[in-house]
This record gives structure tokens, sequence and C-alpha cells, in this order.
């Protein structure tokens, strides 16, 4: 079972990017932005995979949380084998896995930001 959690984060979500320091990333992709993404302001994001240790996952959902882009809405997730965070800009999601009555209270909530519904389908069919 693995204790570490494993996400993702777009470089260009973040308005301070010293978290960037504080967590292992694994690996680095460019892509290019397409109208499907609505984010018209960027022509291009950096995707980081990255790890962080599971005693570390709580601080670094807060200092997400409070690096996240203050202009546009974005939101930065990880998961483990049994739980997941999805965390936006001052409002943060710790998820078990199974429970998709949790899933649809952040889904709920990312697409009352006005995210695109294919941008919060978060949980799995369970």
């Amino acid at each position: 079972m693995t204790k570490n959690f494993i996400g993702v984060i777009i470089e260009e979500s973040l308005e301070k990017k010293d978290v960037l320091k504080k967590i292992k990333i694994l690996g680095t992709k460019v892509e290019k932005v397409t109208e499907k993404h609505k984010t018209p302001w960027i022509g291009r994001w950096t995707l980081h995979t990255f790890e962080i240790l599971e005693n570390q996952a709580e601080a670094i959902a807060k200092n997400l949380s409070n690096s996240l882009d203050s202009k546009h809405d974005w939101y930065a997730d990880f998961k483990n084998d049994s739980h997941h965070y999805i965390v936006f800009r001052h409002k943060i999601f710790f998820i078990d896995r199974k429970s998709k009555k949790q899933y649809d209270e952040a889904k709920k909530y990312g697409l009352s930001l006005g995210i695109t519904e294919y941008q919060v389908d978060f949980h799995p069919d369970i």
C-alpha cells in the first residue's frame, strides 16, 4: 500500500512558486494549451509530476492552497492508495478515495468556481 502521495502541478497555476522547492519533482513536461483547456491567458503549461511524503502532505496542501493564482481558478491534487487531496485556493478537500460523496462535494465546489466539468471529474467510478 502506497503511503506517499503522487500528483501533478501546473507551474503556471502558481502565483508563488516556492512550494516547488518543497516537493520532490519526479518529471516535467511542457504542453501547448488548446482551446479545450479553457486557459486562454497562457500559451503553454509546465506539468510537474511530484511525490510528497505522507507526513508532509497536509503542510504541502496548505502551502499549495496559499500559492495558487489569485486571478484565475485552479486546483492541484495528489493522492495515494487510500486518500486524495484536492487543493483549491483557500479550500482543501481531504478525501477517502472510496467516498463518492466526498468526491462529489469537491467536484461541486470546483464547478461553482467556473472550472470546466471535465477538469473536475476527480473520482474513479466507485
